[in-house]
Parts: C-alpha cells; sequence; structure tokens
C-alpha cells in the first residue's frame, strides 16, 4: 500500500499541474493567435462543462473499470490535450483540446478522491490536496520558463504533457497494486441516477457545502487583488503578492491539517477551518489597518484549507461506502458549477454596487457553508 500512496501523491500533483496553465500563459497565447483576451472565458467554460460532465459519471465507470483504470485513463486525456495545446495554432483548436482535458480531470478527481476516502486515512486527504496546491504552483513556474524562452508557450505545454505521460506510464504499470488495495476492502458498490442521488438525505446539503466553499476559494483568487488595489488603495504590487499569498495559505494550512487530524476528526476540522474564514473575512472588514487587511488573506487561506479535504472524507462515513463514488462525483461537479458561477456572479456585483462588497459576500457564502455542514451532521443516514 506504500507504493500505491506515493503513486496518488503524483497523481495529485499532476492534477494541479495543468490547471493554471492558460491563465499564465494566455497575455501571450491571445496575442499570438489574434482573438480578444476576454475568449480565455470561452476555454475555461468548455474545460468546466467537460468536468461536470465526467464528475457526474464518475461513478458509472469507476465502477465498471476500477479506480486504476480510470486514473490511469484519465491522465491519458490530459496529456492528449496538453500535447494538443502544444500544437495549436488556433482559438477554435485550443477549444478542442479543451474537451479532453476537461472529460480527463473530472473523472480522475473524483475517482481519486473516493479512493483515498475510503482507504486511507483523513492525514492523507489533507495531504494529498496539498500536493495539488504543489502541482498548481509549479505548473506556471514551467511555463514562465517557457515564456522567458522567446514567449515559447507551446514549450510549456509540451513539458507539462511529458510529465503526465511519465505519470501516464506509471499508473499502467501500477495497476496491479490497485487491486491489491482493494482486498479485503470490497464494497458492494451502488450505481445511484442522479435524480435519486439529490434525495437522500444530506446530499444536498453537502452539495451546496460544496458549492460554498468553491465559491469563497475563486471568488478570493479572482477578485482579491482588484479589491486591495480599488478599494483599500493598496499598491498593485503589494496587493498581488498578498493576494497569491492566500493560495500559499491553503497549500500550507493542507499541510499542517495532516497533522491536527491526528487529534480532530472530520467534523471538527470542517468546523476549525470555517473559524478561521470567519476571522479572515472580519480581518478583511476592519477599518483601521491596512497590514490587517493583507494578513487576513493569508488567515484565510488556513481556515480554507482543511474543508474541502475534510468533507471528501468524512462522505464514506456519512452515507455509505457503497454510494460513497456516487455521491462523491456529485460533490465534485457541484464544486465545479462553484467555479464556473460565483466569481463572475461577483463580478457582476461589484460593477453594479461595487467591489467594496467582496467581504460581505465571502461571509455570506461562509454562513450559508457553516449552515449546511451543521445540517449535513443533522440529516446524514450513517
Amino acid at each position: 500500500m506504500g507504493l500505491l500512496l506515493i503513486i496518488i501523491y503524483m497523481a495529485f500533483i499532476s492534477l494541479g499541474l495543468p490547471d493554471s496553465l492558460l491563465g499564465s500563459a494566455w497575455p501571450v497565447i491571445y496575442r499570438q493567435i489574434d482573438v480578444p483576451l476576454s475568449w480565455s472565458g470561452i476555454i475555461f467554460m468548455i474545460v468546466s462543462a467537460g468536468t461536470v460532465t465526467s464528475s457526474l459519471n464518475s461513478d458509472r465507470l469507476t465502477k465498471k473499470f476500477g479506480p486504476g483504470v480510470v486514473t490511469a485513463v484519465s491522465v491519458a486525456m490530459t496529456m492528449i490535450a496538453l500535447f494538443g495545446n502544444s500544437i495549436s495554432k488556433s482559438f477554435i483548436e485550443l477549444c478542442l483540446w479543451a474537451i479532453p482535458y476537461g472529460l480527463g480531470a473530472g473523472s480522475v478527481d473524483a475517482a481519486l478522491n473516493n479512493y483515498v476516502a475510503l482507504h486511507y486515512a483523513s492525514r492523507h486527504m489533507s495531504w494529498l490536496h496539498c500536493m495539488w496546491g504543489v502541482g498548481a504552483s509549479v505548473g506556471p513556474y514551467i511555463m514562465s520558463r517557457a515564456l522567458a524562452h522567446n514567449e515559447n508557450w507551446h514549450m510549456g505545454y509540451r513539458i507539462i504533457g511529458l510529465m503526465q505521460l511519465a505519470l501516464t506510464i506509471i499508473l499502467v504499470l501500477s495497476l496491479r497494486l490497485w487491486k491489491k488495495g482493494e482486498e479485503g476492502n470490497e464494497e458492494k458498490v451502488e450505481h445511484i441516477a442522479l435524480k435519486d442521488v439529490v434525495k437522500i438525505p444530506g446530499v444536498l446539503e453537502i452539495m451546496l457545502s460544496f458549492f460554498c466553499y468553491c465559491a469563497i476559494e475563486q471568488t478570493t483568487g479572482l477578485w482579491a487583488s482588484s479589491w486591495l488595489v480599488n478599494f483599500k488603495g493598496i499598491d498593485e504590487v503589494r496587493a498581488s503578492a498578498f493576494a497569491s499569498l492566500y493560495f500559499l495559505g491553503i497549500t500550507i494550512g493542507r499541510g499542517l491539517s495532516g497533522f491536527i487530524t491526528y487529534k480532530l476528526n472530520d467534523k471538527q476540522m470542517v468546523r476549525l477551518g470555517e473559524g478561521i474564514i470567519f476571522l479572515g473575512i472580519l480581518c478583511l472588514l476592519q477599518p483601521w489597518s491596512d497590514d490587517i487587511c493583507l494578513y487576513g488573506l493569508i488567515i484565510l487561506g488556513l481556515g480554507s484549507a482543511p474543508i474541502y479535504p475534510s468533507l471528501i472524507h468524512s462522505t464514506p462515513d456519512l452515507f455509505g461506502k457503497d454510494r460513497s463514488q456516487s455521491i462523491i462525483g456529485v460533490q465534485m461537479a457541484s464544486a465545479y458549477v462553484g467555479n464556473i458561477l460565483m466569481p463572475p456572479f461577483f463580478g457582476v456585483i461589484a460593477r453594479s454596487l461595487g467591489i467594496y462588497l467582496l467581504p460581505y459576500d465571502l461571509i455570506i457564502l461562509a454562513i450559508l457553508m457553516s449552515l449546511m455542514h451543521e445540517r449535513l451532521r443533522r440529516r446524514s443516514v450513517c
């Protein structure tokens, strides 16, 4: 099981590697392919639609082929998409390659999260999601080095594609380990139609919890720097640096959370994270010190850290191991919908009413997430 766990850690790093590549390279890409700056949103929507679709079908695929095969094929699909991007010369080509990338990313995310939730302790879920943060940080660095060399964004995609190819080969060679990992842990996996999944007590609550969490994460990531500059009057360079520390806080926080889980269970970890999130938002709301606002973003990241992995890890215990794959697939879909809808929604609020409302938007989402989590604990059947 030790070797398989190392491979799963590598797979989580690979999940993060491509996630920020488009954003990192787009300032160069859109000029070279001669399209409007805003068209990156179209590619993002195609990827997101694929991730939602594959997440909702992950239980069917995992039941039929097993988590090892689903993971290997999904990583292979993202690898093919990355190599496709590395030879693309038009916007249409980038849109077409976004389809296999989105489909692959959603399947592997749901399959891996369920497998770890079933077979490993909560600390590994925190550390694995920390590895995603490592990958999400390394990917833009590799792209930045490629861009520094004659703005060669194709090479950036090609390097990440080669890394995904190596992981695909490792995953194929490790398929026997996945089967051994299942021995002694067999459960009668139940495929449940979507309309029946949402009827299970507690599922709507956990879907809304994931929706709100990802809305907080992505809205903060997209708008924090603009809020600091346009509302607080902070220098652009300083604001950008502290806004990026929000995600660093998440990554470091997940590393620390793995150790805290030795003392606290999943429910307590979620509540701890929610409390720290409220503290971070209060730091943003206080009117006395700009420095406290800046450090509030780091606190917000630390509070965000344990919520996502702890909610996932608690799913088999809350709903039963036989239904966890179906429910985790729905959770992932809800998370992606939150990613897609809520940052642009706040953009509408900011344009209509003012960007100063960012902390109030975040606190409403945090309150709703906390209420749904408490209601989930009362309504879940297991």
